[in-house]
């Protein structure tokens, strides 16, 4: 059985990489339709650095369609989730 503060902490870490992806996904998809957004801003370079970390190993195992779909986040995201409800059964 977790402590509960350390087991809502993890939860907030778990939130923030959610959050993390969701926003780089929308950057890449602005980036896409050609909306300026800088590379050399600190919180970009954060948030896209969090989000290649989390999910290169993925990107190796399933690399993307021929149609150019990314399924990387998605896996991702479905890992957090079974994390998440892992964590809040204990």
């Amino acid at each position: 059985m977790l402590i509960p503060p350390l087991k809502h902490g993890l939860n907030i870490v778990i939130w923030a990489l959610m959050m993390t992806i969701f926003a780089a996904v929308i950057i890449s998809w602005l980036r896409a339709f050609g909306a300026r957004i800088p590379y050399y801003n600190p919180l970009i370079r954060a948030i896209e650095g969090t989000y290649e970390t989390m999910t290169r190993p993925i990107r190796r195992a399933f690399p993307t369609t021929g149609g150019g779909f990314d399924f990387a986040p998605v896996v991702v995201l479905l890992l957090l989730t079974i994390l998440q409800r892992i964590i809040a059964s204990l």
